[in-house]
């Protein structure tokens, strides 16, 4: 056929000659639409019939009514019986039992997000224990992995190089408009996996679904994007199913010149109050990324400020098992950023610097460790005492051995603010002996650093020494749930970055906390949404940290746990949300008035729904 012909034909041009060839009208006749032909890809408007039960948002299956059936013109393309919506997520919770293989039953998660979103939700919700490993970590790891070869439907929004100087037009692409919380890799530290470039997608889709399922944020609100700038995973540049770009990644100022549109563009297009969420960037990038932004727009790092946050929480939640106040704890870190191959995105344990927004005017940058500076700010709070006296309770311990005064000056800058006076000890279990912690705590990204000295040393210390192994996945925590009850001869107080099984120990079951970063972000996120808050402040994730602690009841503690069940998620979120609305409103970074009289009851109506809706 000749390209001029092929430009001046129309459908309406194409005989219907009795062939089996096929095509857009679904006869057998030669239809050159199906081979070289440009046509135009007409969509209904109206959702009805068959369009109505392949529109996710909208499809409901076998629970439309009867009276829907007629009214939508549904009659016969469905089986007869009618059901419920409680019935399908029975259904469909056997169905994901069946499948033996973990990247089996997320891929029919997907699947199911695709097909019936409400029932999705559903399901995710009611059955969140379950199913929350397998539509995030660590299944989304081995998705994100082979994510070319099991790509289905597009899923997000694809902004690569070639878009430069178009990126305001490709997310207005995107159909819907209303956007609240971008959630954004560059797939350059995906997880423990490293540089999966294009194919990191499973993350920010992952993320945003928690978002949803745990705090509430509408779906259609909700934006996964991935900035593909190529990658330097040599296996994705050779794999003929690779979906990115392939080439080496872009860097210096062709990546930087990227960010900043992007960055333009969100806010163009969206406003000052969506929420920007990095997701693994490899932490140069996303240290540089927090700071250059946060005075321009609302942007969070979960990986950096919300790990801080739960982990604060676990340890303040701790108190009321061990006693004193947190001023009185001295804490020693296993980790301060050294580069791991083996370091999650879930632990990663540093800020590079974390800027305070004192009434959101005035700025200043303190360097340090995330979870060790926020730890320092709740220290200062509570005491009203400079952080340069209360950062001297908190000793780091990086691959050299012990963050001293002697080695300032070899140190990189974000480690020299935690140099306190002491000789150089190299390893861990002699610091242990001579720092005196009450909390030891894993960032080190690498397995059974924590060994059964250093564990044994902290027990001769401490009645009851609280030992927090935060490094994933399971192979790489610091040490394992039974290892720290059986070396502590059951006293310690523990909870991990992976999860692990109850442990029975002298005919007692102690049952471990996991530090889910999932417990914070979600409420965190609907938090700053309700409030139209239009900045970020080391206050809303203080506040975040409080109220996660706050959720522990007495009833958690007697069973030795240090963060509530995750059964109780929406409700846990929605009082995260209520207190971090509260302190926005305090700062005055809220913008939506009058504030509401009970923020907890407006974050509850706040929150969406997966029941079906009746149509008319």
């Amino acid at each position: 056929m000749e390209t001029s012909n092929v430009s001046s034909s129309t459908v309406a041009d194409i005989d219907d000659n009795p062939t089996i060839a096929g095509g857009v009208r679904d006869v057998y006749g030669e239809d050159r639409a199906t081979e070289d032909q440009f046509v135009t890809p007409w969509s209904v408007t109206v959702a009805s019939g068959y369009t109505l039960l392949r529109d996710p948002h909208f499809n409901k299956g076998l629970a439309f009514t009867e009276k829907e059936r007629d009214a939508h013109y549904l009659r016969g393309l469905l089986p007869p019986t009618v059901i419920s919506q409680e019935i399908q997520v029975k259904k469909m919770i056997q169905n994901i039992r069946q499948y033996q293989v973990p990247l089996q039953k997320y891929m029919a998660m997907m699947d199911l997000q695709e097909r019936n979103e409400g029932l999705f939700y559903k399901l995710l919700i009611d059955h969140v224990e379950e199913l929350l490993p397998v539509v995030y970590t660590p299944t989304v790891g081995e998705a994100c992995q082979k994510y070319g070869s099991i790509f289905m439907h597009p899923q997000g929004l694809y902004i690569s190089l070639k878009e430069k100087g178009r990126i305001l037009e490709v997310l207005r692409n995107w159909p819907e408009k209303n956007i609240q919380v971008i959630v954004v890799t560059d797939g350059e530290r995906i997880l423990g996996l490293g540089d999966l470039g294009c194919q990191g997608m499973g993350i920010p889709i992952g993320k945003l679904s928690l978002y949803t399922a745990l705090g509430g944020v509408r779906p259609s609100s909700c934006l996964p994007i991935t900035i593909d700038v190529g990658t330097n995973n040599e296996k994705l540049l050779n794999e003929e199913l690779y979906i990115g770009l392939k080439h080496r990644r872009a860097t210096g100022k062709e990546y930087a010149e990227l960010l900043e549109e992007f960055m333009t563009a969100c806010k163009q297009n969206y406003g000052e109050k969506v929420l920007i969420q990095f997701e693994d960037f490899a932490n140069h990038n996303a240290f540089d990324l927090l700071e250059r932004y946060r005075s321009t727009h609302l942007v969070f790092n979960d990986d950096i400020q919300g790990t801080a946050a739960v982990v604060l929480a676990g340890i303040v939640s701790a108190l009321n098992l061990v006693g004193g106040s947190l001023g009185d704890h001295r804490f020693l870190f296993l980790g301060a950023g050294e580069a791991s191959p083996y370091n999650l995105s879930i632990i990663s344990p540093t800020f590079e610097s974390l800027i305070v927004l004192q009434q959101g005017i005035n700025q200043k940058f303190l360097a340090g460790t995330g979870i060790a500076e926020l730890i320092a700010l709740e220290i200062s709070k509570r005491t009203n005492s400079p952080l340069d006296e209360v950062s001297k309770n908190i000793w780091l311990v990086d691959s050299k051995g012990l963050i001293v005064s002697s080695r300032k000056e070899s140190l990189q800058h974000f480690k020299k603010p935690w140099a306190h006076e002491h000789e150089p000890v190299e390893k861990l279990v002699d610091a242990v002996k001579q720092i005196k912690p009450t909390v030891l705590i894993g960032t080190s990204g690498q397995g059974r650093t924590f060994t059964q000295d250093v564990v044994e040393a902290m027990a001769s210390l401490n009645k009851k020494p609280i030992i927090l192994a935060l490094s994933n996945p399971t192979s790489q925590s610091e040490c394992t749930a039974e290892e720290a009850y059986t070396w502590t001869q059951g006293h310690a107080i523990f909870a991990s970055g992976s999860p692990f099984s109850p442990v029975e120990y002298e005919g007692k079951v102690f049952v471990p906390g996991q530090a889910n970063n999932a417990y914070i972000f979600p409420g965190f996120g609907l938090g700053l949404i309700m409030s139209g808050t239009i900045r970020m402040h080391d206050g809303l994730l203080l506040a975040a940290s409080e109220a996660l602690a706050s959720q522990v009841t007495q009833e958690h503690y007697d069973r030795g746990l240090i963060y509530p069940p995750f059964t109780n998620i929406r409700k846990i979120s929605a009082h995260i949300a209520a207190k971090v609305a509260t302190k926005a409103y305090e700062l005055g970074l809220a913008t939506r008035l009058p504030q509401p009289k009970d923020l907890v009851k407006f974050a509850e109506s706040c929150m969406y729904s997966p029941n079906y809706r009746s149509y008319r």
